[in-house]
């Protein structure tokens, strides 16, 4: 095997209609993760530092409050894997996704969305591309409920992404599982628990839990990365229990 990749899709965003592409790559060192395919989705016309700088982040990251575009605490240097392989697909190192090309893929686990939101991605590449994959070993994560070309479909492999013990409860009254970010100092609804990778030091691979709808418990994670001091000051208030 010659490539660490493919492309999966290239055409319009679900979001917006401007142009993205998605690329699968077989390897990671993540060490969160571990040794799951990785999935990246950004537009096809502009790398993924210029895109933010401009706002058209939101071909790929819709309406969510964390882009950096809008000064938010995402937690994904852009400058770093998403830049390297948007570069490397621009030279023509992802060969298209036929049926030889992704067999490095069948059986994996999958990420679905290292960057990006796989809302912006047509159902159907998703779906076919879990029928590959090995079952219960995915994860994945959405901020677009609220959007208005949201595809609810999404949610049967997705968790939906909250930032507050109101959203969360609002979204769970939808029958969606979700996946929340709480300050460090923030408490757990009693219907969540705290992510296995913080807790007990368990890799998502080994997990599974965050595959959207087919489970029952919700999970929370406290806030991470080199921006999170910006989520701590937003959501403070927000994420104290008592005042929802």
């Amino acid at each position: 095997m010659k490539y660490k990749g493919v492309v999966l899709y290239k055409g319009p965003s679900v979001l917006d209609g401007a142009p993205i592409v998605v690329i699968a790559t077989f390897e990671t060192s993540n060490v969160k993760t571990g040794d799951m395919v990785q999935t990246w989705i950004m537009r096809d016309d502009i790398d993924p530092i210029e895109a933010s700088k401009q706002g058209l982040d939101a071909t790929v990251c819709g309406s969510c409050v964390h882009r950096h575009s809008l000064g938010g605490a995402c937690y994904v240097n852009i400058g770093q894997a998403p830049l390297s392989i948007w570069r490397a697909y621009k030279r023509g190192a992802y060969p298209m996704a036929t049926m030889a090309t992704i067999e490095p893929i069948i059986g994996r686990a999958l990420r679905i969305g290292a960057y990006g939101d796989p809302a912006a991605v047509p159902f159907n590449i998703w779906d076919g591309l879990i029928r590959a994959v090995k079952p219960k070993t995915r994860t994945g994560y959405t901020h677009q409920v609220a959007h208005k070309n949201f595809d609810h479909r999404i949610l049967k492999f997705c968790m939906a992404s909250a930032d507050t013990p109101k959203q969360a409860r609002k979204l769970h009254a939808m029958g969606a599982r979700t996946f929340r970010v709480k300050t460090s100092e923030g408490d757990f609804l009693p219907n969540e628990i705290e992510c296995l990778s913080d807790s007990k030091g368990v890799q998502c691979i080994d997990c599974g839990l965050c595959d959207g709808k087919s489970g029952q418990v919700n999970i929370a994670i406290s806030v991470h990365g080199s921006r999170a001091n910006r989520y701590e000051t937003k959501y403070q208030n927000a994420n104290i229990i008592a005042r929802v």
